[in-house]
């Protein structure tokens, strides 16, 4: 199962990515937290632009039958967080990422290979 979720994961940072998404990062915590087996962490470049890349995590975990266990800060944007038990996904705008320093929390987790596919002349 976690082999399957992990390629479920990549899936989303390269959705995260085609949609001009940055500074994606996904952490193996499983070691080190008894609350989630992965963290996966997004910047958007505005309020709506988190927000948007919110929907379209949803929509592609929809898509393969996984349902959030809690969604936080839609409404306000600069902030949001999906928890799908298996792997919390953080999409934040830069100066809030830059404040909580979100990777920090986990220094002994595994960062993960994401392998994002890139077309030339993409996010320049």
């Amino acid at each position: 199962m976690a082999k399957e979720f992990l390629g479920a994961i990549k899936k989303v940072a390269q959705t995260i990515y085609d949609k001009k998404g940055s500074n994606i990062i996904a952490i193996d915590v499983r070691n080190v937290s008894s609350i989630t087996d992965y963290v996966l962490i997004a910047d958007g470049n505005v309020d709506r632009h988190v927000t948007a890349l919110a929907g379209e995590v949803q929509n592609f975990m929809r898509d393969v039958g996984e349902k959030p266990v809690h969604v936080e800060g839609q409404q306000n944007g600069d902030w949001v967080v999906l928890d799908y038990f298996q792997v919390v996904i953080h999409i934040l705008l830069p100066e809030m990422r830059q404040k909580y320093q979100l990777e920090r929390l986990w220094p002994e987790g595994k960062v993960i290979d994401l392998d994002l596919k890139t077309v030339k002349g993409d996010h320049e």
